[in-house]
């Protein structure tokens, strides 16, 4: 009796279904319209039989039809959190407010805040910039930086504010055409990422930075071996400033990514140079070079190739000995890297191992401070540029990066909810609502290449309108002038302190002369020009 008693209400819904057949079957002559409630309950006694009997779903098993509201809720959660549940600071990775900061700023609405900040300035994560009671007076409302070093004959002057790389093939035709076109309309770069330069980048003639990762996808052999040839084909091309190797992403360093064979469309297998219809692999490493010097010789092959363009790196700091065994290979090898773009673990992607985005890479804030100190300590700083990429969406970011030594940040994500993303976090499987993340034509149909472009420049530009204004409010010219004393951090609720006094930060050429004097005389010690292996045990962290 126990049994029947406890079995009795996991069954409720199929017995009411049952009977509710039963009385639409015997229903009167008169009322016969009531049989048409056969079109509901039929079909879903039916599903509660099958639930019942099948053997995958425990739970369906146990509770007939009833228990498939778990997964109704499940799909619906994003979206009920977003608009329902969460609080104006609370979403991740964005927050609503962010969000909302995006979305005013391009469609030209007004971005102001009323009745002072929501933030808890007393939270450890609470962060601010030192104005000045003397305001400068005057400045541009754009700032630009070139780049290119000593051994580039053809430097680039970009934008301090650029869009970060993101795929065709992450991305779909019509947002990369939006994201190229607004780039075009704002005077600022566009990042291919790894996917190549495809038609729809090219269509705008927007600048391109073009992203060479280890697949070397639009410059590849037949057997995926670096293709000179046609890299210089393509590299060669005005529209194209500036070449990038990407080392790691910030969202998954170290792994490779598979483009599963569906996705691989006639256009994206044209784009990418594979096989139509076949898995899309990259590889987790480069072929074309394994050591810092072979590095910096294929930088300098590609600088050739290209007609003299600024080449650098993108990653996302890893081990830190690496990063000064580059130094190292730079100034034993003489040849320099342009740029280096350093990509921090916040960083997004359109799908990655879960273990990865949370537990793997190092945070924007830290890897330019180890970059940075890795440039200052080698007397590098004033030859090759540095960028900050990892959830920029405001003035504030921008300024905070140039604090901790970036000439420029670029950003993926708020350009694209510029673009009109609603963080649905759908991007893995193709069914993006809002036509951004897909390659659904009736998805993409919904995405406007000229309207949503205006969003993009117009995000643009309010947004580096705001660093020229963080600016005057320091009473500086320009972002470069933003050091680490103007940037303060909360340690706890009593305590806070100017970054240059929570972090090292190492004095022009101190690693040639005295590394033992600093934090990272292991790093450099196990730093190798010919080798990204350690060359000694780092036994502790300065």
């Amino acid at each position: 009796m126990k049994s029947l008693a406890d079995l009795f209400p996991r069954l409720v819904l199929p017995l009411a279904l049952v009977l509710l057949t039963i009385g639409f079957l015997i229903a009167p002559e008169n009322i016969r319209w009531l049989r048409w409630g056969l079109v509901v309950t039929l079909p879903l006694l039916a599903l509660a039989i099958w639930d019942l009997i099948q053997t995958r779903h425990s739970l369906r098993r146990n509770y007939p039809l009833l228990a498939r509201a778990r997964w109704l809720f499940e799909y619906l959660r994003p979206y009920l959190r977003s608009y329902i549940v969460e609080g104006d600071q609370e979403g991740r990775p964005f927050s609503h407010d962010a969000r909302a900061l995006v979305y005013q700023r391009a469609k030209d609405d007004i971005s102001s805040h009323p009745f002072g900040t929501e933030l808890d300035v007393y939270s450890e994560e609470y962060e601010w910039l030192s104005h000045s009671i003397v305001p400068s007076i005057g400045l541009p409302d754009h700032f630009r930086i070139d780049i290119g070093g000593p051994q580039c004959a053809a430097p680039y002057n970009a934008s301090v504010l650029n869009i970060s790389a993101m795929s065709f093939g992450s991305l779909g035709a019509n947002a990369i055409e939006a994201l190229n076109l607004g780039a075009k309309q704002g005077g600022f770069y566009h990042d291919t990422g790894e996917g190549s330069f495809s038609k729809y980048h090219a269509k705008h003639d927007g600048d391109i930075v073009w992203q060479i990762a280890s697949g070397y996808f639009g410059c590849r052999r037949e057997d995926g071996a670096f293709d000179p040839e046609r890299f210089k084909v393509t590299a060669r091309r005005e529209q194209i400033k500036m070449i990038e190797i990407k080392l790691s992403q910030g969202a998954k360093p170290g792994h490779g990514g598979v483009l599963p064979a569906p996705k691989v469309t006639p256009e994206i297998a044209v784009t990418r140079g594979v096989p139509v219809h076949e898995d899309c692999i990259s590889p987790v490493g480069h072929s074309a070079f394994s050591t810092p010097r072979e590095m910096l010789e294929f930088v300098a092959q590609l600088r050739d190739l290209s007609g003299g363009k600024p080449v650098g790196i993108k990653l996302c700091v890893g081990q830190p000995h690496q990063v000064f065994a580059i130094m190292k290979a730079m100034l034993a090898s003489g040849i320099l890297l342009d740029y280096i773009v350093v990509d921090g673990a916040e960083g997004g992607t359109g799908a990655a191992p879960v273990e990865f985005s949370n537990r793997v890479g190092m945070p924007l804030k830290e890897g330019l401070i180890v970059t940075n100190n890795a440039l200052l300590g080698t007397g590098l700083e004033d030859k090759i540029k540095v960028g900050a990429a990892g959830m920029v969406y405001s003035g504030a970011g921008l300024a905070m990066n140039a604090a901790l030594g970036a000439d420029w940040s670029n950003a993926a994500r708020s350009f694209m909810f510029a673009l009109g993303c609603v963080q649905s976090l759908r991007c893995h499987v193709g069914t993006c609502p809002t036509g951004v993340a897909t390659h659904d034509p009736s998805r993409q149909r919904g995405l406007v290449v000229e309207e949503k472009a205006e969003r993009v420049a117009r995000f643009h530009k309010a947004t580096v309108a705001a660093l020229s204004e963080i600016v005057a409010a320091m009473g500086l010219e320009t972002p470069k002038q933003i050091r680490p004393h103007h940037l303060h951090e909360r340690i706890n609720a009593t305590e806070s302190n100017s970054i240059d006094h929570i972090y090292p930060f190492l004095q022009e050429g101190i690693l040639l002369s005295a590394p033992e004097d600093t934090p990272y005389a292991n790093y450099w010690a196990a730093a190798d020009a010919d080798s990204f292996t350690a060359r000694s045990r780092v036994t502790k962290r300065g």
